[in-house]
């Protein structure tokens, strides 16, 4: 890699990290210097505006999430265990989320709901993404019947998801893994009720 790509992809990751502390508008051009350590003529050799960063920032921290969601999913079996995979990976969100201030998608959904399109539209990008995912798991549990026919593989993604977002956000706000634990499980409880091998009476 060159000089000048090595420089581009540290001002991105550095970037990626000061947007998921404290935010995109909490975070400005000086900031980005710094964190970054170069100069101000630094950043406008590789960007035209924070704006194009912020872009870049979200899908490099993105792309992190996502390659240790992958990683997870990859070492589990079963469908339910491939869902808890998702809780799993943000288990320990207070101390040691899989990236620097929590979930991207949440930070960013959050931030730019009415302030940023083009973010907010990388964040819905993200959503669909993570629900695709989510409902093609759960879509092959019904196939090979380790759920039950009856599951609606678009209302349990949307479940899923909003019950590790929450747990995410409630752990943050907290500063206590607390509830992302007992999302987990109350998750897993859940997962043996819908699941066509769970004992009787559960």
């Amino acid at each position: 890699m060159k000089k000048g790509d090595k420089t581009r992809e540290h001002i991105i990751m550095k970037s990626a990290e000061l947007f998921n502390r404290q935010g995109y508008a909490g975070s400005s051009l000086n900031d980005i210097i710094d964190a970054a350590g170069i100069k101000k003529g630094g950043i406008y050799r590789h960007f035209n505006s924070k704006d194009e960063i912020a872009l870049e920032a979200y899908n490099y921290a993105a792309g992190i999430v996502g390659s240790k969601l992958n990683e997870a999913i990859a070492k589990e079996d079963s469908a339910a265990g491939r869902l808890l995979a998702f809780f799993r990976v943000y288990e320990n969100v207070v101390d040691n989320p899989p990236f620097t201030g929590g979930c991207p998608l949440q930070n960013t959904a959050v931030e730019s709901d009415d302030t940023h399109p083009a973010l907010r539209e990388r964040a819905q990008q993200g959503l669909a993404n993570t629900l695709n995912i989510m409902k093609a798991i759960i879509q092959e549990g019904v196939r090979s019947g380790e759920f039950k026919e009856s599951l609606d593989a678009d209302a349990l993604a949307t479940f899923t998801l909003s019950l590790m977002e929450g747990g995410i956000m409630l752990s943050k706000l907290e500063g206590s893994n607390r509830h992302m634990q007992m999302n987990i499980a109350s998750f897993s409880s859940y997962l043996r009720h819908i699941c066509t091998n769970a004992p009787a009476g559960e």
